[in-house]
């Protein structure tokens, strides 16, 4: 919460919205599944892009592919990043979950 300085003597700081993001079911995420390989010093990176939820779901997706890869990743900035390429088994993987899954490249 920031810090806040008034000369007004009924000042009272209002809490911020707490807004939280609800995860949509999985029939209604559009997932894009792509590859990378920028800088990341040759290595190539599965990414997985567009999940619309709270971050605890998205790392528990994230640790579900990880370890249906067999292979590590982690969850950044709102993707999931999987070692290697691994497009064909996440695609797989996520549109037996239920999810709407495309191939990005």
């Amino acid at each position: 919460m920031p810090l806040v300085y008034s000369t007004n003597p009924d000042f009272s700081l209002q809490p911020e919205d707490d807004r939280t993001v609800e995860t949509l079911p999985p029939s209604r995420q559009k997932l894009t599944v792509y590859l990378d390989r920028r800088n990341r010093g040759g290595k190539q990176v599965t990414i997985v892009k567009g999940f619309v939820g709270r971050e605890e779901d998205l790392s528990d997706l994230g640790r579900r592919l990880k370890s249906r890869c067999g292979t590590g990743g982690s969850v950044k900035d709102g993707e999931i990043l999987i070692q290697g390429d691994c497009r064909d088994k996440v695609t797989a993987f996520l549109t037996a979950s239920g999810y709407v899954a495309k191939r990005g490249n």
